[in-house]
């Protein structure tokens, strides 16, 4: 059979009720939507293999996979047509990233019994009540996925502004062929955070992740001077695009770089009018949110100002603690001076290095906390 397999991994994950996003909490050293994707993977040789994102998270999705990151979208059946448009087998596999524990024998089980559409499910066991009344569980199937459709009559099927939860409702409406095979415990979705009590769930790897950051820029005359979010008294500034923080920059370039997530042109291009004058520590406050939420925790920070002017000793301490508290982890910043040597000697800029420490965020110890 030739098969792709879509992992859909686009939501928001506004249920979950935790600071990471659902897809991006780390099992071992993958993020959960890596995972899932590589897990699966092991089962079957898929044709191509296709994840949904966050459109703004696209990017970072592409710096660790191999396989074909599209933008998603705000509903899971708009998110499953995007992908559609890249599948040119015969079957598709759909199933969701909250389905991190499918067992290899519901994938293959689906595999051996191909119809328009082949979906797991698993019987109740509690008494059912519908509007009051007592209806029989025998007619009832809780459904799972993931689900095999032939990928023609899954195109047609979504073809149609109705909203469906899954791809056998709408096969089924559209009179397509639906075949039940037994789904497992173990493919339980992950809504809320409770729910990690899965036994493929391992923990995040105890790593410290380093990156550097190196930023450079010249002086211009009658611009307001901002170095790590503090003004500094001078009446010259940076030359740049924004407000000029070399230092910000520089410190940003370093949590990306442990993030393994790129560099601040990436996310902030200087050919974007959005970004004129605009303040590094916004900027900054960005890529931090954009870190907690995919998994990672700030260590520390360290950071090397060369410039041979402005003096900077009575500020270094202001810049020490105004990162720290925006951080919410240590920072240290040391300034020296380049011996004259170079256009930092003559003084006609200033460079910045820094170092940051990243770590995975420990879900794990959160998750025993709250028993």
């Amino acid at each position: 059979m030739d098969v792709t397999l879509i992992v859909l991994s686009a939501g928001n994950s506004t249920r979950f009720g935790y600071e990471v996003k659902k897809q991006w909490i780390r099992i071992g050293n993958k993020p959960l939507w890596q995972f899932v994707a590589d897990k699966i993977n092991e089962f079957f040789d898929f044709k191509k293999t296709i994840i949904t994102a966050n459109p703004k998270e696209v990017r970072l999705y592409e710096k660790s996979s191999d396989y074909t990151i599209i933008p998603g979208d705000k509903e899971r059946q708009l998110s499953l047509k995007n992908a559609l448009e890249y599948v040119n087998t015969e079957y598709v596999m759909v199933t969701d990233v909250a389905r991190a524990c499918v067992p290899k024998e519901v994938v293959l089980n689906l595999l051996n019994n191909p119809a328009d559409c082949t979906v797991p499910f698993l019987k109740p066991v509690d008494t059912i009540v519908y509007e009051n009344k007592t209806i029989d569980r025998e007619k009832v199937k809780l459904i799972q996925t993931p689900q095999l459709s032939r990928t023609e009559i899954l195109k047609k099927a979504l073809n149609t502004d109705k909203l469906f939860t899954d791809e056998r409702a709408a096969i089924e409406a559209l009179g397509g062929e639906i075949k039940y095979i037994p789904g497992s415990k173990l493919s339980k979705k992950i809504t809320y955070f409770e729910d990690l009590d899965l036994p493929c769930l391992t923990p995040p790897k105890k790593v410290f992740l380093t990156g550097n950051g190196y930023d450079t820029h010249a002086f211009e005359k009658n611009k307001k001077m901002i170095l790590g979010g503090v003004e500094i008294d001078s009446d010259y500034g940076l030359k740049a695009h924004s407000d000029g923080d070399v230092v910000i920059h520089s410190l940003i370039d370093a949590l990306l770089g442990a993030a393994g997530f790129g560099d601040i042109g990436e996310f902030f291009p200087d050919t974007d009018e959005k970004y004129k004058n605009a303040s590094s520590v916004k900027l900054l406050e960005e890529i931090i949110s954009t870190l907690n939420s995919t998994g990672y925790e700030i260590i520390n920070a360290d950071i090397s100002i060369i410039a041979e002017k402005p003096k900077l000793k009575k500020y270094k301490t202001k810049i020490q603690r105004n990162l720290s508290n925006i951080l919410k982890a240590p920072v240290n910043v040391k300034a020296t001076t380049n011996e004259k040597m170079g256009f930092i000697g003559r003084g006609e800029g200033i460079a910045v290095i820094s170092n940051a420490n990243l770590t995975y965020k420990d879900w794990h110890e959160h998750y025993n906390s709250r028993k």
